[in-house]
């Protein structure tokens, strides 16, 4: 019982954990959940994304992010930046226009909201009389101009939000000037769009839905034009000069309008319908940009022929007699164009258009010849094929990394190579200490590489496992099946495409070896693939192997999917990483768990039926071992019918209640050592159950009956050269931990390296260790003589590591769902154990070693365990003692697919999934910490309109 008695405070401990653990919210990677909003200042360089959820997101040149929320969590309907100001103001869905500024904080900047107003109407007045419809923060940055569904256009002062009622402008007003044979009150009724005269600030141009649009003169409170579409109106843009305008409609048209000295009523000079005369969808928003040569561009979203193109996503660039309309897969927010903002420039000349989707971000050139992509270095759409798994590696060695650059740069030809055009602020943190891979599998078969070692996370290269497959599409198919002379010239654009060919193909399982380049990758019909990187395309057959979990077993009956068809013959793969053998798994389940050892050549995979050893070096099938129970029925169901049977479910709930009402015996007599030699010879007996003694500070540990589903699950797989026989030879090894709480370990023996090719790998099985509360386990680690974890395979021969001690004795470490349990080698024996505390059903989800290094010396560091439970909180603990240092709260419990996402480092890191596209970093460590830091150059304008430029350096708010 000493053992779980609360040790005495320690002060110098508690300095040295304030020195080491620190938990920090510090960056989002990924494309913002549900977008709705989108804003572009040209004065700051700035691009801003507002979500459904009540975030503002800015961005500029990589590394320049900031971030901020409103407490309301309502939806961002609008932003917009207040002219040559830090500062932008947005509209949500509940009515409210919130102010917000960039402004230095303690020596840094934050995005911080200033002021909120929602605008009120008179006693009785119903809701539309203030329904804000449109916004225009007018170039004096004194005011904004809110149009509204009643018609009615109010003023309000800035910063205050203090509505100026004696400058409302009022249908009322505006019919006072307009012939009445013209015009009647509902031609007044919801302003659609607000813009200010590019050239005179005393000008506003104010349209309205049902085609009504008036040139007002703020000064003298007047209307001096008035234009009369014949369509709904959705949209207007001023060209530079201010001498037209355009204006587009519901009816898929836009209308050039000239702007006469005079009061005479102007005609339209042009009524286009590009893709007519068949009826078309609306034209919601159009630039016309200006150049040098004459030529214009004209940009607009929508107005596809409703008929047979009416659920496309499209953005339509014309110039002259080139016309493109890009296609994007998901629904368009919003778009801008990236122009000359010198307002002395005579020319437009626009370089880039900027298009947010629903689903990711892209940018196109539009200087440069066929209007390319431009690869973006931060907004990545993650979840381009959802994400199914992802595996994080440190430290990566430079000749690795190039190498994968190289690859990925293949891939990437495509792509413009014009300089990123959001490029606002400078981004001053320091360089990243190490070169950190992010690789994430998806449903589609693909491994996409990201660059995680900064505040951007840039997709270094893209694998796909497709080419070994034959699947129901061709490769060569895409969405963009229209020749050159097809009407409308669509164009897809973008990486999003949630479809996958076939979902057998989704990748469930990463291991990457950074020193020798291997990569393992499992999917969900039980295909192991293992690759080398090859920097030329090559063209080879791919080795099979197949390896039957169930061959001594016998009445089992697979129900689920089939395994993948191969190709026969060669395949010709690109540069990067190619395989050279699968491991065909059968039955074809999903592979739970997957380790590789590349010094040895040796991969090792496991499924709900049992796990394999894979000799890769010679292509040859070690051994494999079935771990099924004869009631696992589930396994055998397939992924996609796993339905419990009712009775049975209530049965075993019913049995785990009456358990729990058995109170606790003493145990019998006989040491401790005895029981646990009868616990490592999976000896279990229900009486033990019973006899199990509890710590006063401890719930008991529910042991779980044999009969439960999947107990033959693999869990964990883990090589280690250690002491398995006796305590004189030292040798290598394969453990292996199930659902049911069971650990295998096998003797492996592999041949010296000049007879490697002559001799097989051979495997023997050497102990089985029944946990006797039978839950899963998640974790299986040795420590060598001096308690330190084993290095990773091939780490000391590249002198990144110092040599395990093979004089002192090992240790193991299992950890299940539920303890922490520490066994001498090689006589597994019982040394140490920590049960989980909380009431409410703790259980382990996630473990890790992490290496803490002080933030105040660099000569101390400590390996621990990092420990993510399914309450969502974050548990470190002591190596070897099993101290519990400290806990943090960090996902919410009802979040399991972000718990389920969660991926430790190697140097108290981790990311999780918090939405579909979208990564949440956070670190452990005070040493170790990614978090944007920048500085915003803010240009003063001053009266005289000379530009003084001043910086501010500025940290990104922390979420």
């Amino acid at each position: 019982m000493r053992r779980f008695l609360r040790p005495g405070h320690d002060p110098v401990r508690e300095r040295l954990k304030r020195d080491l653990f620190q938990f920090n919210k510090t960056v989002e990677h990924g494309f913002p959940h549900q977008p709705s909003a989108l804003g572009y200042s040209p004065f700051l360089r700035l691009m801003a994304i507002g979500t459904r959820s009540g975030a503002i997101k800015l961005y500029g040149a990589p590394g320049v992010e900031f971030m901020g929320l409103h407490e309301e969590n309502n939806t961002v309907m609008q932003i917009h930046f207040i002219p040559d100001q830090c500062q932008l103001v947005t509209l949500l869905d509940d009515n409210s226009l919130h102010l917000w500024s960039l402004k230095q904080h303690g020596g840094a900047s934050e995005l911080l909201e200033e002021n909120r107003f929602t605008l009120k109407g008179p006693p009785g007045s119903p809701p539309s009389a203030t329904q804000v419809t449109g916004v225009l923060p007018h170039s004096s940055r004194e005011v904004l101009y809110l149009g509204t569904e009643s018609g009615n256009i109010f003023v309000v002062e800035l910063p205050s939000f203090r509505v100026l009622e004696d400058r409302t402008i009022t249908p009322e007003a505006v019919l006072q000037r307009i012939p009445e044979d013209n015009c009647s009150r509902r031609s007044c009724e919801l302003v659609e769009a607000l813009r200010e005269h590019p050239k005179n600030p005393d000008q506003i141009l104010i349209g309205y839905s049902r085609g009504l649009i008036v040139l007002w003169d703020l000064q003298n409170n007047k209307a001096t034009h008035h234009f009369l579409g014949s369509q709904q109106l959705e949209n207007l843009y001023w060209q530079r000069d201010g001498s037209k305008f355009i204006s587009c409609h519901y009816d898929g048209s836009y209308t050039q309008w000239p702007v006469s000295s005079d009061n005479r009523q102007p005609e339209p000079l042009e009524n286009t319908v590009p893709y007519g005369p068949f009826p078309c969808k609306a034209i919601s928003k159009i630039y016309w940009q200006t150049t040098k040569n004459g030529l214009p561009y004209i940009i607009f979203q929508g107005g596809m022929p409703r008929a047979s193109y009416g659920d496309r996503h499209s953005i339509s660039v014309i110039r002259g007699s080139q016309q493109t309309a890009f296609d994007f897969t998901s629904r368009v927010i919003d778009f801008f164009i990236i122009f000359s903002s010198d307002p002395a420039a005579e020319f437009d000349d626009p370089s880039a258009l900027v298009v947010l989707a629903e689903e990711e971000l892209v940018v196109i050139d539009l200087k440069s010849a066929g209007w390319p992509a431009v690869h973006p270095p931060y907004l990545a759409s993650l979840h381009c094929s959802a994400i199914t798994c992802s595996h994080h590696v440190s430290n990566i060695p430079l000749k690795l990394w190039e190498r994968i650059i190289s690859a990925g740069s293949k891939q990437n030809m495509h792509y413009s190579s014009m300089p990123w055009p959001i490029d606002g602020g400078t981004n001053i943190a320091p360089d990243p200490p190490q070169r950190d891979l992010l690789l994430t599998g998806h449903e589609d078969g693909t491994v996409r590489f990201w660059d995680a070692s900064g505040v951007c996370l840039h997709l270094l290269y893209k694998l796909s496992t497709v080419r070994v497959f034959l699947t129901d599409a061709d490769p060569n198919d895409n969405m963009n099946t229209l020749g050159e002379d097809e009407w409308p010239p669509l164009r897809k654009v973008g990486t999003f495409d949630p479809y996958s060919d076939d979902p057998r193909l989704g990748i469930q399982k990463i291991y990457l070896c950074k020193y020798s380049g291997y990569l393992a990758v499992a999917g969900t019909a039980g295909q192991v693939l293992v690759m080398e990187l090859n920097d030329e395309d090559a063209e080879h057959v791919v080795d099979h192997a197949e390896a039957d979990l169930l061959q001594d077993q016998e009445g089992y009956r697979w129900k689920g999917h089939e395994k993948l068809k191969t190709r026969d013959g060669p395949v010709r793969f690109e540069a990067g990483f190619q395989p050279f053998v699968l491991v065909q798994c059968q039955p074809p389940a999903v592979v739970t768990s997957l380790a590789l050892h590349s010094e040895w050549k040796l991969v090792a995979f496991g499924t709900s039926h049992g796990f394999g050893l894979f000799d890769h070096q010679q292509k040859r099938l070690v051994f494999v071992k079935c771990t099924l129970h004869p009631s696992d029925q589930l396994a055998l169901e397939g992924p996609l019918s796993r339905v419990k049977s009712l009775k049975k479910s209530l049965r075993q709930s019913f049995r785990r209640i009456r358990r729990s009402r058995v109170s606790s015996r003493k145990r019998r007599g006989g040491s401790g050592n005895a029981s646990e030699v009868q616990e490592a010879n999976a000896k279990f007996d229900q009486d033990a159950l019973q006899e199990m003694e509890l710590a006063p500070v401890q719930r008991k540990i529910e042991a779980r009956s044999a009969e439960d589903s999947f107990t033959g699950f693999v869990r964990t797989l883990y090589f280690a050269d250690t002491f398995l026989r006796d305590s004189s030879r030292h040798c290598p090894s394969l453990w292996a931990g199930t659902n049911g709480g069971t650990v295998y370990a096998f003797c492996l023996r592999v041949p010296p390296a000049e007879r490697r090719m002559d001799e097989p790998v051979r495997a023997e099985q050497a102990k089985e260790i029944q946990l006797m509360h039978r839950a899963p386990v998640v974790g299986i680690l040795v420590l060598d003589g001096r308690s330190t974890p084993l290095p990773e395979p091939l780490e000391v021969a590249h002198d990144l590591s110092k040599s395990p001690d093979m004089q002192g004795s090992h240790q193991l470490l299992v950890v299940s769902e539920e303890q922490f349990k520490v066994f001498t080698l090689p006589k597994v024996s019982s040394k140490l154990k920590l049960k989980l505390t909380a009431l409410e059903g703790c259980r382990v989800r996630k473990v890790t070693v992490a290496n803490f290094g002080s933030c105040k010396t660099d000569d101390y560091s400590e390996n621990d365990l990092a420990v993510l439970t399914n309450l969502g909180d974050i548990q470190i603990i002591s190596l070897p003692f099993l101290k519990l240092q400290i806990r943090y709260p960090c996902i919410r419990k009802e979040d399991v697919s972000g718990i389920a996402s969660c991926v430790f480092t190697k140097y108290g890191q981790g990311f999780y999934l918090i939405s579909p596209s979208e990564f949440e970093r956070f670190s452990l460590s005070t040493k170790w910490l990614v978090e944007p830091r920048c500085i915003v150059d803010v240009p003063e304008v001053t009266s005289n309109n000379h530009v003084h430029k001043s910086g501010t350096e500025n940290a990104a708010r922390k979420s």
